[in-house]
């Protein structure tokens, strides 16, 4: 029998080394190495060839199977995330940053689940289960038939939920609980990995729904090994500013519907509100046009969804001036500034930029390029883009706009908030504008010349 052998993996990254090392060379931390030991060293090359295992059922790839059934909760954002509601036997990975309010959804979708006559049970490693009743009372829940454990053994809870059938199990979290099969600290890679195994290989034996709450780094990824991520069948991200009231709920991995869906919540003393028309929140007040200011007309899963985009330019007193960004990318700012420098001969030397998504919402589509960059333009020649109008396009190297997708699905959600013009890419599939007036450019000379009229 080979020995199995000691390995050395980051608590970060979940990269292995053959020793310990105080920075870890994948992705930079310090001190985050730790030992684990391998659960065992697999068998032999000659008793693969030699055991007999069980023989497989084959189907063919025009069989017909029924769609796996979904149980609504009720709360329109959170089933719109699930891709139509919850499906038994499936685990999901929710993640975000402390104090977002994680433990405040769940607890309010464990109830409202509850209220659909289904079991369920929400098991707490962080918290007691006074502290649990406190927040539940102070949201409006105290008399749901959700069933409280505060445990952080995994046998125990595995147990538990054996002799108990569940129709929905709440884990929180993940990184508390503790396997004592697996000979290391709770929350280091080898226990987040293996109770992760153990409780998605548990929903998928006896059909109970498994939602896990994950701890996230500084970078904002979920920490421990991302072999989690793989092992789930749902992966949620909870995001938003502390400063702002709103929530975003993003689906960015889905087995059981669309990816990079959104709901969006907002945060209020009852606990989390759903937001129907997310585009009118985002908006806010727009009595009259402002320079720097500009709407811009995005998709976020299958959701048409309008923010608004501010940025300012003010003369610097630094010899490098301030790029500072909050809701977008920072390189994306620096390629899109260097295109209207390289391409159009707009400069942004000594001077400050600053460019922000209201509402705390964090926008990654390419399609708001041309947005950013009227955004810029308006700010630096002080001159707002007539009333009415949205915006949205890629932009090229090159200085040429590209066509974005769902243009028509832009336009009509545009309109139907009161907007009446458009400045999009030549090549749009607009089909159905909605009555609104089109100004379809080619590049960006041309929207530095025919709408700012800067040089």
């Amino acid at each position: 029998m080979v020995k199995p052998v000691t390995q050395f993996a980051c608590a970060e990254c979940g990269a292995i080394h053959k020793k310990w090392t105080g920075r870890c060379d994948g992705c930079g931390a310090w001190n985050s190495i730790q030992e684990e030991v391998p659960l065992s060293s697999g068998p032999s090359k000659k008793s693969l060839g030699t055991a007999k295992g069980r023989r497989m059922a084959l189907t063919s790839l025009d069989a017909q199977e029924a769609p796996p059934p979904r149980t609504e909760s009720g709360i329109a954002e959170l089933d719109r995330v699930f891709g139509g509601g919850l499906v038994p036997a499936s685990a999901t990975l929710v993640g975000g940053d402390p104090g977002i309010g994680k433990s405040t959804l769940l607890l309010q979708a464990a109830a409202a689940f509850a209220a659909k006559d289904a079991k369920v049970i929400y098991v707490s490693g962080e918290e007691a289960t006074a502290q649990v009743r406190m927040r539940a009372q102070r949201l409006g829940l105290a008399g749901s038939a959700v069933k409280l454990a505060a445990e952080t053994n995994l046998r125990d809870v595995l147990t538990t939920l054996e002799a108990e059938k569940p129709d929905l199990a709440i884990i929180d979290s993940v990184q508390t609980m503790w396997a004592d099969t697996v000979d290391s600290a709770p929350g280091s890679v080898s226990q987040v990995r293996a109770v992760a195994h153990e409780l998605t290989s548990f929903a998928k034996r006896f059909g109970t729904a498994i939602v896990l709450v994950g701890h996230v780094t500084k970078e904002g990824q979920i920490a421990g090994p991302r072999v989690v991520e793989h092992m789930v069948d749902t992966v949620l991200y909870f995001e938003g500013e502390r400063g702002h009231q709103f929530r975003i709920l993003r689906s960015v991995k889905n087995r059981f519907g669309p990816a990079d869906e959104i709901g969006v919540f907002e945060m209020t003393g009852a606990g989390l509100q759903e937001v129907a028309n997310p585009s009118e929140m985002f908006l806010g007040e727009r009595d009259r046009p402002a320079p720097g200011s500009v709407v811009f007309a995005g998709i976020e899963g299958t959701r048409p969804l309008l923010v608004e985009i501010q940025a300012l330019v003010a003369p610097s007193q630094l010899s490098q001036p301030r790029r500072a960004v909050v809701g977008w990318d920072g390189g994306r700012l620096a390629m899109i500034l260097a295109v209207l420098e390289a391409r159009t001969g707009v400069t942004f030397a000594g001077l400050d930029v600053y460019l922000n998504v209201a509402g705390g919402i964090r926008v990654g589509e390419p399609a708001a390029d041309l947005a950013v960059a009227c955004a810029l333009l308006s700010a630096r020649e002080d001159a707002a883009l007539p009333e009415g109008t949205v915006v949205f396009g890629e932009l090229s190297l090159s200085g040429r706009m590209r066509p974005v997708s769902q243009a028509e699905t832009r336009l009509k959600e545009a309109a139907k908030l009161g907007f009446t013009a458009a400045l999009a890419p030549e090549g749009c599939k607009t089909g159905d504008a909605g009555g609104m007036t089109l100004r379809l450019v080619p590049d960006l000379t041309t929207v530095v010349g025919e709408v700012f009229g800067a040089a």
